[in-house]
């Protein structure tokens, strides 16, 4: 079986001395980088060194070579837009993850709150609510007192009589 060397008019160290040079300034043009111009040079050569019947009847070396370049052009664009649509759908992701809670915090609330409702067991069920809109849903004593039907002076009573039975239990649970 004949070689590529043998039979191709271009020779690969022939066809990188001659026109390597030329290749590189037209990818420079193209890409306006000469340092991805570089790269993709060398991708060309390796494409080309790669494929066994490339340089076999080659008869217009800066054509098939700028065919060659162009093609890897389009796979790295291809390649880019790919990655792209991979990073910004991460990005998302990110985003989508960052609103919501690991289930370690979901479990250290569900605990804290199941204490809270332990806490509060016994007491009126108004004084319940007052202690939950006030400090649970941040709520105002006045937006308290118009949700239960009561006076903003009620409220007060009603979170003064949870802070104490909180601090009684909590008394009695050390003891």
């Amino acid at each position: 079986m004949p070689t590529a060397e043998s039979t191709s008019p271009y020779p690969l160290e022939q066809l990188y001395n001659e026109h390597h040079g030329w290749l590189f300034g037209w990818l420079r043009r193209k890409l306006r980088c000469s340092h991805r111009a570089a790269d993709l040079m060398q991708d060309t050569f390796v494409r080309i060194l790669t494929s066994r019947d490339a340089l076999l009847g080659m008869r217009e070396p800066r054509a098939y070579l700028s065919t060659t370049a162009r093609r890897l052009m389009i796979d790295q664009a291809r390649r880019q837009q790919l990655e792209n649509a991979y990073l910004a759908e991460l990005a998302l992701t990110v985003d989508a993850l960052e609103c919501h809670q690991s289930p370690e915090r979901i479990l250290v609330t569900l605990q804290a709150l199941e204490q809270i409702a332990f806490l509060l067991e016994g007491l009126h069920a108004n004084a319940q609510q007052a202690f939950v809109g006030y400090y649970l849903d941040e709520l105002s004593q006045p937006q308290i007192a118009e949700r239960l039907g009561i006076s903003p002076r009620m409220v007060r009573k009603y979170l003064a009589q949870a802070l104490v039975h909180c601090h009684q239990a909590l008394d009695l649970g050390e003891g």
